[in-house]
């Protein structure tokens, strides 16, 4: 999920209850109030910190370490109230179809998970690569035994395949990294430009198989993090004989330990067992149940309610999409057998903010009385209280590596009245008036608009608040328009567990206002992000963009809110459901069904 997009950008429901589902990547030295219980005891907290460490090629062993408890057998159901708009791997780009799809489909690295910790591995591949050339040349090797759904080995020729599609025309809501990364462009029209997909253009000269399974990545400029980007699901293989075009997007080809066995678009999803995936390739993965059974379509009130009170199909059942209904945050609270039902975390990789249009309000000393003025306490007791997240004060989340807590401009979660005056006197011109735009999915919206219009009558300013129906908000604000707005509440997160997908990507000037909706131009930083791109080493690179970010804060482009928390609901005989630390939602790889 990119930083400062759509996809990855707006609220999704400040509805339900604002355990956001992630992604991501996706933990902190800070204490944190993230959450409930799972049934295997207290999930991780929003500021713990769970920084993602490179396994080895032992590591990328298979299989996956045993999960205390579980067994196998049974049928697990997972309801979710709208189904995919993408299954296509090249076409997958959000935390909870990543790890859904980790279920059929299989990349080169992948996230293992080991003590509630997230290390990457080898997962077609033996390791997470062996870089050369000073970091332009990336060479990996797959395992052997490794197979199709239908038997037939998976070969570097279709991993190649697989990433040349990423190219092609109606791929564009895919992730960018392969197109851009390998033909060294700074956006994926101009990649796009130089090879137009495997149908048109033919083989892709940056990529070489020399044999059936050793596949060579070369990139025009150095690049560090190709063993994170590899784990996207737009690394997995695709065989051309399988590759159906729209097709695809509904019932692709498996890998991985379960296959598509049917798939009616916006009512269910039917998995079985893939005879031919074998657990000795596979570090990262489980095939407890026999079946999994997606549902979609129902409210997520009424599936919680039937999960909460076991009826029905509810003891085995769980969810990967809806949060927790805010009419049910009481009964949780009050019942310990309910509240063992919750299945809450960190989100892995993100975090809310209330974002600041930079180039309507430029005077540094306004944005620095916005962020005194913001009643983070009262706002985030709108969206869920402690199951909404803990307090943040930096940018990044603790999630990310080289992470660094800090803490610029000092407040109190209730904010500081007095010090936003300070600033605004201190402002080269006067403001009274602001605007906030949010989109209008619940009541919770309108809760929170009417807070923060509150806090800033306060100071003297007047915020008049505005509700966009969400196709409307998403266009306005990250669409690349002029919209009228100064403010909005989102959240930002990046696209593997490292800085190198928040600065670069959202913060350059030079970048259009979809990349950039803040519009922020600060020529220093600029300079310091050129020179940064061409770092080879991974951890330096981490290091130097994490102290960028605390430059970039002192201007105060955005205002800190969140580490985001998620709070989701199980059945009680679903057992192994805790949340992906890099996705931020139940692994459905580690679940199991109990004995009733």
């Amino acid at each position: 999920m990119p930083a400062f997009t759509p996809r990855a950008a707006a609220v999704p429901a400040l509805a339900t209850v604002a355990a956001l589902l992630l992604c991501s990547c996706s933990a902190g030295a800070g204490t944190g109030t993230g959450g409930g219980e799972t049934r295997n005891g207290t999930a991780a907290k929003s500021g713990q910190r769970l920084t993602t460490t490179l396994g080895t090629a032992k590591d990328s062993r298979g299989p996956a370490p045993e999960i205390p408890g579980a067994r196998k057998g049974g049928t697990v159901t997972v309801a979710n109230q709208a189904d995919f708009p993408h299954l296509d791997p090249q076409k997958i780009y959000a935390g909870e179809r990543y790890s859904t799809s980790l279920l059929w489909g299989r990349q080169l690295t992948q996230y293992q998970i080991v003590d509630g910790r997230p290390r990457l591995v080898g997962d077609l591949a033996t390791d997470t690569g062996t870089s050369s050339d000073g970091g332009r040349t990336w060479t990996y090797h797959l395992k052997d035994g490794i197979a199709w759904e239908d038997g037939k080995p998976v070969t570097a020729q279709q991993v190649k395949y697989g990433i040349e599609r990423s190219f092609a025309p109606g791929f564009e809501v895919g992730p960018v990294y392969w197109p851009q990364w390998l033909t060294g462009s700074k956006d994926r029209t101009e990649a796009v430009k130089k090879y137009g997909g495997p149908k048109k253009d033919g083989d892709l000269k940056a990529i070489e198989t020399p044999d059936a399974r050793t596949i060579v990545f070369h990139f025009p400029e150095p690049q560090s993090d190709v063993p994170y980007m590899a784990a996207q699901s737009s690394s997995s293989p695709v065989r051309e004989d399988k590759d159906t075009g729209t097709g695809y997007d509904v019932k692709p080809f498996a890998t991985g330990p379960y296959r598509i066995v049917e798939h009616k678009q916006n009512q269910s999803l039917t998995l079985e067992r893939n005879p031919y995936w074998k657990p000795d390739t596979d570090s990262i993965r489980h095939a407890y149940p026999d079946r999994f059974e997606f549902t979609f379509g129902k409210a997520a009130l009424n599936t919680a309610q039937e999960v909460f009170n076991g009826q029905g199909a509810g003891a085995t059942t769980l969810t990967t999409k809806d949060e927790l209904p805010p009419e049910l945050i009481a009964t949780a609270e009050r019942d310990a057998a309910k509240r063992k039902l919750v299945v809450s975390g960190s989100r892995g990789a993100y975090t809310q903010d209330l974002y600041i249009r930079n180039d309507r309000v430029t005077d540094p000393e306004v944005r620095k009385a916005i962020h005194y003025l913001f009643p983070r306490q009262q706002a985030r007791q709108v969206l869920g209280g402690r199951y909404a997240g803990d307090f943040a004060t930096t940018l990044s989340s603790p999630a990310v590596v080289g992470w660094k807590k800090y803490d610029l401009y000092p407040v109190a979660p209730t904010g500081d009245i007095a010090k936003a005056k300070e600033h605004l006197a201190k402002a080269k011109t006067k403001v009274t008036r602001l605007t906030y735009a949010y989109p209008t999915e619940s009541p919770q919206d309108d809760q929170v608009a009417q807070v923060l219009a509150d806090a800033f009558a306060k100071a003297g300013v007047e915020l008049v608040v505005k509700g966009l129906q969400p196709a409307a908000f998403y266009d306005e604000l990250f669409g690349g328009g002029d919209s009228p707005y100064d403010l909005w509440l989102s959240t930002n997160s990046v696209d593997w567990p490292t800085p190198s997908t928040l600065l670069p990507p959202s913060f350059e000037s030079h970048l259009d206002a979809v990349s950039n909706p803040l519009r922020y131009a600060n020529p220093a930083v600029d300079k310091e992000l050129a020179r940064i791109a061409t770092i080879g080493d991974a951890q330096r690179k981490a290091a130097e963009l994490i102290r960028l970010e605390e430059t970039v804060m002192k201007d105060v482009p955005v205002v800190p809110f969140l580490y985001k928390s998620v709070a989701q609901f199980r059945g009680e005989r679903i057992g192994g459901a805790a949340i992906h630390p890099i996705y931020g939602v139940p692994a459905l790889a580690n679940v199991y069904v109990e004995n009733s």
